[in-house]
């Protein structure tokens, strides 16, 4: 699943640790989610949402879709 969270990161000046420690996980699942090697849970896609003030659908898109 493409993602857009790395470049919505570096827009506010957060590391992948400043934004794992937001969202309450690891600095390496921001970084798998950031390369596409890991696809967020429902939740967590839904607290990365919430965090950006954007919908899932602005964050995330299906591949076979695009």
């Amino acid at each position: 699943m493409k993602n857009r969270l790395k470049v919505l990161r570096a827009e506010r000046d957060w590391t992948q640790a400043e934004l794992a420690s937001a969202l309450e996980v690891s600095r390496q699942t921001i970084n798998a989610i950031e390369k596409g090697k890991f696809d967020p849970s429902l939740p967590l896609a839904f607290k990365i949402a919430r965090l950006f003030g954007l919908s899932i659908e602005n964050i995330f898109s299906d591949e076979a879709a695009a």
